[in-house]
């Protein structure tokens, strides 16, 4: 044991490091690897491109930002893991993470005790925010998402559907309950409820129970790495009546896997390339400079997630967390490229969706979906 003058000096010799520290660090949890990567690197992208544009400004509070991201490989379990190591190894002043409700909610508890603020770009499960004050997301919740959904398929004239929910995501779940809930006090009929479980490769049996129904459409609220799946394969059945869903869509991977049988197919989502707005446009092609594509869904959530975090940091004139926190809550009308971002008492994101067709390989804009 150190003699007390020497573990004061030691103390005193920690805390002038700090001080003197030239950076500041936020953490970045991310599927970089595993059945949800597109979304992880996507997500990872739009953070970098905001950590870069920030530090060529100046960086915050005369500091540099440096970004540390960890991979949770899309295992269940992980993101919980990587994400004490950032909190207690890294000391991550803030944290950016995950698109997966089900990582988030893995996440949440690790921050919340520890008062680091965590930013979801992407979880929209309403249980994610729950966890605690320091836990916030720049995306729109299930119940919005689902009954936007429903409202879309009651105005097509679809009134008999089907859905298939993948009961191993709370994603999937939330969103399945909302819809189910506005479209059967709305006059819509579910003839059948299906289910599956991430991972799994072989939809015929539910598929065909589905096809046996007489449904006009089916409601499939799951992930790209199934979906492409399910699609193809309803449509080898005989299936054609129209499929639609959520933000889990959206990877151009979906309709690598699935092609035409995504034709005619819609889902909802936070943000399109061709909204004609002047940031978007901008985004899009300084984008498209950098990395010779448009950017994705969440590319953009990734870089608000981020700036967002970045403000509320500048703001509090301090990275301490209870600060900081009190600064995020308070966000209203923040210029975000996924739309103006307004955030409510239970730290939701208040902002439109838009609803996407796929229509000859490409993700088209519908329209857009107000709160």
């Amino acid at each position: 044991m150190l003699p007390l003058g020497a573990s004061l000096a030691f103390l005193l010799a920690g805390c002038n490091k700090q001080e003197a520290s030239t950076e500041i660090v936020i953490g970045e949890v991310a599927s970089l690897s595993g059945g949800t990567a597109a979304w992880g690197k996507a997500q990872n992208e739009g953070v970098k491109l905001a950590v870069e544009e920030i530090n060529a400004a100046g960086g915050l509070l005369g500091k540099k930002v440096k970004l540390i991201t960890e991979d949770d490989q899309s295992k269940n379990g992980e993101a919980a893991t990587v994400t004490k190591k950032l909190v207690s190894r890294e000391k991550v002043v803030g944290l950016i993470g995950e698109i997966s409700s089900s990582k988030s909610l893995e996440m949440a508890p690790v921050c919340q005790k520890a008062s680091i603020p965590m930013i979801s770009p992407g979880s929209t499960n309403t249980k994610v925010t729950e966890v605690g004050d320091y836990i916030f997301r720049v995306c729109f919740i299930d119940p919005f998402q689902g009954t936007v959904m429903a409202k879309f398929a009651l105005s097509k004239g679809w009134k008999k559907m089907a859905t298939l929910t993948d009961v191993k995501e709370d994603y999937s779940v939330g969103l399945t309950q909302a819809f189910k809930d506005y479209y059967t006090a709305n006059g819509g009929t579910l003839a059948v409820e299906q289910s599956f479980s991430k991972g799994d490769k072989d939809f015929k049996a539910q598929l065909t129970a589905v096809k046996g129904a007489g449904v006009d459409a089916i409601f499939v609220p799951g992930y790209y790495s199934e979906i492409g799946l399910i699609a193809a394969q309803a449509r080898e059945l005989g299936i054609t009546v129209p499929m639609c869903g959520g933000d889990g869509w959206d990877d151009a991977s979906l309709i690598k896997v699935a092609g035409a049988a995504v034709e005619g197919c819609y889902f909802s989502n936070h943000f399109s390339t061709d909204d004609t707005s002047e940031a978007i446009q901008g985004f899009v092609k300084k984008y498209e400079t950098l990395k010779g594509e448009k950017p994705s869904t969440f590319v953009a959530l990734g870089y608000d997630s981020a700036m967002l975090l970045f403000q509320a940091i500048k703001t509090a004139g301090t990275t301490d967390g209870p600060a900081v926190r009190d600064v995020l809550a308070k966000t209203k009308d923040f210029p975000g490229i996924t739309g103006s971002i307004t955030l409510d008492e239970k730290r939701n994101a208040t902002k439109s969706a838009v609803i996407l067709s796929i229509k000859d390989g490409k993700f088209v804009f519908v329209e857009s979906v107000k709160p």
